[in-house]
């Protein structure tokens, strides 16, 4: 029978709500977990009191896990803006001076 499976611990709730987010872009239905567990963190071991993304079916799993890996790990981009000169780092697609997209 088919189920929920835990993909990952994330550091706080929103960046978790960003992950099931960006999941859900990619085809994957994922949920929040522990998301109120945090105001109860003293009350039991920090790392159990952190909220958790889960993918809605089992087998959705692996793919989930190399999306989210992807998702985590974007290239590095160096590049300058051909309109204005503005140099650029990140995985921005649009420079943050002018507004221009990258070439």
């Amino acid at each position: 029978m088919p189920g929920m499976k835990r993909l990952v611990q994330a550091p706080n709730v929103a960046i978790a709500t960003l992950w099931v987010d960006l999941l859900a872009q990619g085809g994957v239905q994922a949920t929040v977990q522990r998301v109120f567990a945090g105001s109860i963190a003293g009350e039991i071991p920090p790392d159990q009191a952190l909220p958790e993304v889960w993918v809605l079916e089992d087998d959705e799993l692996a793919r989930a896990t190399a999306l989210l890996h992807e998702l985590r790990h974007l290239p590095h981009v160096h590049w300058l803006c051909t309109a204005c000169g503005e140099s650029v780092d990140g995985p921005f697609e649009q420079c943050w001076n002018c507004g221009a997209l990258r070439p």
